[in-house]
C-alpha cells in the first residue's frame, strides 16, 4: 500500500527506524484494530494507534463521558461531558490523524454481537473495566482467531499482555492465567477504590505500544507473558504464563465451544 507525500512527511519519524521504514508504516496503513472501551485505557490507546497511522480503527463503548472521567480518560474534553464516547473519541482521531478511517460501535458486547464485531479487524485490544467483558473478548478472539493485547489497571498498578493461544499449543489464553471470573461483588470498580489517571496512561500507551508491535511483526511478543506495573515502586515485572491443561477454552479437552457455553 503505497504512501501519499503527507504520509511520508506525517509518518517520517516511523520510516527512518530500519525496523520499521516504509513497508512498515504501509502496513500500519492497511492494518484494522478494534479497541474495546474508550476510557482510561482505551483513550491513549486510540490517540496512540491513530497518530502511529493505523489504517482503520474501530472503537466499542456504549457510554457516555461524564465529568469523574476526565482526570484520566484523555480523549474526551470538558465539552464532551454527556456525549456518547465513540463520538468524542472519534473527534479526538480526527484532530491527530485524519487519515485513520473510524468505525464506531456504540453498543455494549454480547455474546451475540462479539464475534461478528471482533471477526471484521485484524487485532483486538480490550481497555475494558469489568471482568464478564474481558472474559467474553478472550473467548471470541480464540474462536475467530484473533491476537487480542489486553491491559487492565486499578488504582496504582496495571497488568497487560497478549494472547493468541488460537496459533499454538504452547501459547495461553486469558482463562489459563484466570479461570473465571471473581464472585459478584469481590472485584470493587474504580469508582469504589479509586485510580491514579497517570497510571491508566502508562497501560494504555505500553498497549498501544504491543499492538503497534504485532502489527509490525517486531521485537518479543508479550504472549506467554504477563508485564505487571506497580506505579507507587515505580517497578515492573514480568512473569511467565504457561498454558493450562485443564483450561475450559484452550486445554486439550474445552468444555467452552462457543459464546453460549
Amino acid at each position: 500500500m503505497a504512501l501519499s507525500d503527507d504520509e511520508l512527511e506525517r509518518y517520517a519519524r516511523h520510516i527512518v527506524l530500519r525496523e520499521v521504514g516504509g513497508i512498515g508504516q504501509a502496513r500500519l496503513k492497511a492494518a484494522s484494530a478494534l479497541v474495546i472501551g474508550a476510557g482510561g485505557l482505551g483513550s491513549p490507546l486510540i490517540l496512540y494507534l491513530a497518530a502511529a497511522g493505523v489504517g482503520t480503527l474501530g472503537i466499542v463503548d456504549f457510554d457516555r463521558v461524564s465529568l469523574s472521567n476526565l482526570q484520566r480518560q484523555i480523549a474526551h474534553r470538558t465539552a464532551d461531558v454527556g456525549r456518547t464516547k465513540t463520538d468524542s473519541a472519534a473527534d479526538s482521531i480526527a484532530a491527530i490523524n485524519p487519515l485513520t478511517k473510524v468505525e464506531l460501535h456504540p453498543v455494549r458486547l454480547t455474546a451475540g454481537n462479539a464475534l461478528d464485531l471482533i471477526a471484521r479487524y485484524d487485532i483486538i485490544a480490550d481497555g475494558s473495566d469489568n471482568f464478564d467483558t474481558r472474559f467474553l473478548v478472550n473467548d471470541a478472539c480464540y474462536f475467530a482467531h484473533k491476537t487480542l493485547v489486553s491491559a487492565a489497571v486499578t488504582e496504582f498498578d496495571g497488568q497487560l499482555s497478549t494472547y493468541k493461544a488460537h496459533e499454538s499449543s504452547e501459547l495461553p489464553c486469558y482463562r489459563c492465567l484466570f479461570p473465571e471470573p471473581p464472585p459478584p461483588g469481590t472485584a470493587p470498580s474504580c469508582s469504589e477504590t479509586g485510580i491514579l489517571g497517570a497510571a491508566a496512561g502508562v497501560m494504555g500507551t505500553l498497549q498501544a505500544l504491543e499492538v503497534l508491535k504485532e502489527i509490525l511483526g517486531l521485537g518479543e511478543s508479550l504472549a506467554g507473558r504477563l508485564l505487571i506495573y506497580e506505579a507507587l515502586s515505580t517497578r515492573f515485572r514480568t512473569v511467565r504464563v504457561r498454558p493450562d491443561p485443564a483450561c475450559r477454552l484452550c486445554g486439550p479437552n474445552p468444555v467452552i465451544r462457543d459464546l453460549a457455553s
